[in-house]
């Protein structure tokens, strides 16, 4: 058996027998894999604490046909800490988790970006520099851009016009202007769309300063247009605490594409 070491962020465990866990890592150099974890849910285990959920961890592993065999793990950080006892930066958090690995669709498919983005905004979400709900929605809004997703929001979406933006269609690709806007079309504000924008470039002055109403419209238009990019839903998008007057779209089939 090959052996070899990575670092990678958990994204979620799952029971094996009697006593063993895998565990779906999102790694800086292999990418997503799924290993097998031996023992780890003994009382005695050496390192089942360390294969938790938010945790950065260098893993070593054997190589196998099947599920790799995870054989040291070594924290680097334990993001969770922070955020158990937050929960709404717990309730980002689970779904930053969820994304990440629904963007990465393909097992061992190196995606350092995505990596860098997850650790980026575990450590932002921990550190409560900014409101859980504007870093979870520029987390998504990054990760779809890196997944070749991002929505257009300073030009139509249509004719690549930068006059008259007034309209937001997801199955249309984001932001349409006046002449190329289609029914059902959503009507954001331009501050809505100028915090939008503002996600995607890392501008957090200007995401501070906006009003809730605007983080709202924006977690909206955010959460649908990327489940409408991906085959499943995030369910756990459901329970991210946002504000009473607005409703997160719900998991399911994406609408059917035109």
């Amino acid at each position: 058996m090959t052996i070899y070491r990575d670092e990678g962020i958990v994204l979620r465990t799952q029971k094996l027998g009697e006593a063993d866990r895998i565990v779906t890592v999102l790694t800086r150099r292999t990418g997503r894999i799924r290993a097998v974890a031996k023992g780890v849910r003994k009382t005695r285990s050496k390192f089942g604490a360390r294969l938790e959920p938010f945790t950065h961890v260098d893993l070593q592993l054997y190589e196998r046909r099947s599920l790799d065999l995870i054989s040291q793990a070594e924290t680097i950080r334990p993001y969770g800490e922070r955020l158990v006892a937050d929960y709404p930066r717990y309730t980002a958090g689970v779904a930053m988790l969820e994304a990440a690995e629904k963007l990465t669709a393909e097992e061992r498919e190196p995606s350092l970006r995505q990596f860098l983005l997850l650790v980026g905004g575990l450590r932002t979400l921990g550190d409560q520099t900014h409101d859980a709900r504007l870093v979870l929605d520029a987390f998504l809004l990054r990760s779809l851009s890196v997944a070749g997703w991002a929505p257009a929001l300073d030009e139509c979406a249509r004719c690549g016009g930068r006059a008259g933006i007034r309209g937001f269609s997801i199955p249309a690709g984001g932001a349409l202007c006046l002449v190329c806007r289609v029914p059902g079309s959503a009507t954001p504000t331009p501050e809505t769309f100028g915090l939008m924008i503002a996600l995607l470039r890392g501008a957090w002055e200007a995401a501070d300063a906006s009003d809730d109403r605007h983080r709202v419209e924006c977690s909206g238009l955010v959460a649908a247009y990327l489940q409408w990019h991906l085959e499943h839903g995030i369910r756990s998008l459901r329970h991210v605490e946002r504000s009473k007057s607005v409703e997160v779209p719900r998991t399911g089939p994406a609408p059917e594409r035109s």
